[in-house]
């Protein structure tokens, strides 16, 4: 990931709704979640939900999938582990022994049995 992107991606996670949101798709797992649950769950409507996921969406960070009548969203890891990569890929010059600990956790998806 680029600085750019990060901070497209950084854009899309300073807002609270979008936040949560992303959130409950990580715990949600590759099944995901249908919008209107999702603004059920944030309690916000069905329409703020949808232009929330947008900004997710437009940053990457989720995608979508038509099941039948409803559109599920689910977290994008990738784009995730992307980010946190970026943030720490600077440990390596320097002390990385400082970086170690956090590089060396155990990155999982939900359903994983080291992932809680």
């Amino acid at each position: 990931m680029d600085e750019h992107r990060a901070l497209i991606v950084f854009g899309a996670l300073s807002q609270e709704t979008r936040l949560r949101v992303l959130r409950l798709l990580v715990v949600a797992g590759p099944d995901g979640v249908a919008a209107g649950a999702l603004a059920d769950q944030v309690e916000v409507s069905p329409s703020n939900v949808s232009f929330h996921l947008k900004e997710l969406e437009r940053a990457g960070l989720v995608t979508q999938r038509r099941d039948a009548r409803s559109i599920l969203y689910s977290a994008e890891y990738d784009a995730l582990s992307g980010l946190i990569r970026f943030l720490m890929e600077d440990c390596r010059s320097g002390r990385p022994e400082i970086c170690a600990p956090a590089l060396a956790a155990p990155c999982c998806r939900p359903g994983e049995a080291t992932c809680k």
